[in-house]
């Protein structure tokens, strides 16, 4: 009979834990709200991405996604550069796209050092072109970290 009851028991904790882990929109935003860098980088994510019940709406991502990236997240950071470079939320502006990139970059974030043209081990390829990089990392940056951010991977 004990072993069942710890059986039982240990389910429900896998159980609780599971829904437990679980995060709905409204609780990333209450904490997001609190301050939690994480949970402003998730509830950018889910305006991003239209998720969770949350209409797509480009200027809230870039807002909350610029409070989780002033608070020092690195992916964050990058996903702003992106933002500016192509107009996502924000006006376009590549001077300040490139001051984010840098930010993550001082970090040692090996994609805003290629997008910067500060990887070494680009320098010494052959007609390595910064300029189509930054293009095409830009345009997949902002979904592919957004999802990043709401599966904590």
């Amino acid at each position: 009979m004990f072993r069942l009851t710890r059986l039982i028991g240990v389910f429900a904790l896998i159980f609780m834990c599971g829904k437990a882990g679980a995060e709905t929109a409204e609780q990333i935003m209450q904490a997001a709200r609190q301050g939690d860098s994480q949970a402003q980088a998730k509830l950018a994510s889910l305006y991003l991405l239209g998720r969770e019940g949350l209409e797509k709406d480009e200027k809230l991502a870039a807002e909350w996604m610029e409070k989780s990236a002033n608070q020092g997240i690195v992916d964050a950071q990058v996903v702003m550069g992106a933002f500016y470079d192509r107009g996502i939320g924000v006006t376009a502006d590549r001077d300040q796209a490139t001051r984010w990139y840098e930010k993550a970059a001082k970090q040692g974030h090996g994609t805003s050092l290629a997008i910067l043209g500060k990887n070494p081990a680009a320098k010494g390829s052959v007609q390595f072109n910064y300029q189509a990089m930054r293009f095409n990392a830009a345009r997949s940056i902002p979904a592919e970290y957004a999802k990043r951010f709401l599966t904590g991977k």
